[in-house]
């Protein structure tokens, strides 16, 4: 035995904000345009010399950056999944899910102990009383930048869905909370008999507008404005909800699901894509933060198994289950009329 896991775990946070600053200077945007040294990166960055070493090269030893040499000659360069992910001008950039990790989450984790302790959330409801969705729709500049950041963490997941789902027996798809539309897009491109609406609150619809017209798919993808707590849903054959039923405590996860039961068909599905914790909750650490991530940021929220997600949906009339694993820890559930 020795301690080194235990350790590692215990400083995390030291690799954690290297990579957030890393991407708060925009570090892998400038290295996509070649390999830079040390001295050039400090310019062009705006660093204090004290730093510069360490924290390249800690980059490279965390394997987030690549060099090629050693000493003053040496030249820093992306890895490949640096170029593809953290590259602003990629399209599959995910950075935007870690600036925001860097500028909201990272200091509300500060206050995991007192999330613990009270059961309340500790992110902006503490300073200004009002809660995160509140907070972001007085800004449209940063609601815009929050639907981008949750647009890149969520395109593989939704890409391998539109791939493993079978849509063949299927003609319409309704994307409940679908934010810039992204889900709809990737459907309707995949599966051309699909005709997609997306829904959210009527602040995102143009920009859900915006992101359809860029696709070229405003003929069958429409964005709809829908208070899916205030309104029927719209009738589909299948009903998506992207990341939207941990946001909420259990009776409004029940409300929710009702509300798909009560728009779908015979035959229809009721699709979840979520971070599914395992059933025996000992497998999928990434859920389980999440989970303590919606403590932090609404107090009764939280995330869930597939088993819940059964009983629930059972609960409610559905009768046939499956759950089809997608990228890294998220998998969809899916629940049939």
């Amino acid at each position: 035995m020795d301690p080194a896991h235990i350790l590692q775990v215990g400083f995390g946070f030291w690799s954690s904000k290297t990579l957030l600053s890393a991407v708060e200077l925009e570090l892998f945007t400038h290295l996509a345009r070649g390999p830079r040294a040390a001295h050039e990166l400090q310019e062009q960055l705006g660093l204090h010399p004290r730093g510069v070493l360490d924290f390249l090269d800690a980059l490279v030893a965390l394997k987030l950056l690549d060099r090629d040499g050693d000493g003053e000659g040496a030249r820093y360069r992306n890895t490949p999944e640096g170029a593809r992910f953290l590259d602003k001008g990629s399209p599959d950039y995910v950075g935007g899910i870690l600036e925001m990790a860097n500028a909201r989450l990272y200091p509300f984790w500060g206050d995991l102990t007192e999330a613990l302790r009270t059961g309340r959330p500790q992110n902006e409801i503490k300073r200004t009383g009002a809660g995160m969705f509140e907070e972001l729709y007085r800004d449209p500049a940063r609601l815009e930048q929050f639907m981008r950041a949750m647009a890149g963490i969520s395109a593989g997941n939704f890409r391998a869905f539109a791939e493993r789902f079978g849509f063949g027996g299927y003609r319409t798809l309704c994307d409940i909370g679908g934010a810039t539309g992204q889900l709809s897009i990737l459907v309707a491109r995949r599966h051309p008999h699909m005709t997609c609406t997306t829904t959210d609150l009527p602040v995102v619809v143009p920009i859900a507008r915006r992101t359809i017209e860029a696709a070229g798919l405003q003929d069958r993808v429409t964005p709809v404005a829908v208070d899916f707590f205030e309104e029927p849903l719209p009738r589909a054959d299948v009903i998506t909800m992207g990341m939207i039923l941990h946001d909420w405590n259990l009776e409004r996860k029940m409300r929710l699901i009702r509300a798909a039961y009560d728009a779908l068909p015979p035959g229809g599905a009721f699709v979840a894509i979520e971070n599914l914790i395992d059933d025996a909750r000992r497998e999928n650490a990434f859920g389980l933060l999440m989970s303590l991530n919606m403590l932090i940021e609404f107090g009764d929220a939280f995330d869930f198994t597939g088993a819940d997600f059964e009983r629930w949906c059972r609960e409610v009339g559905f009768t046939r289950f499956e759950v089809l694993p997608l990228t890294g820890p998220a998998s969809a559930a899916v629940a049939y009329k």
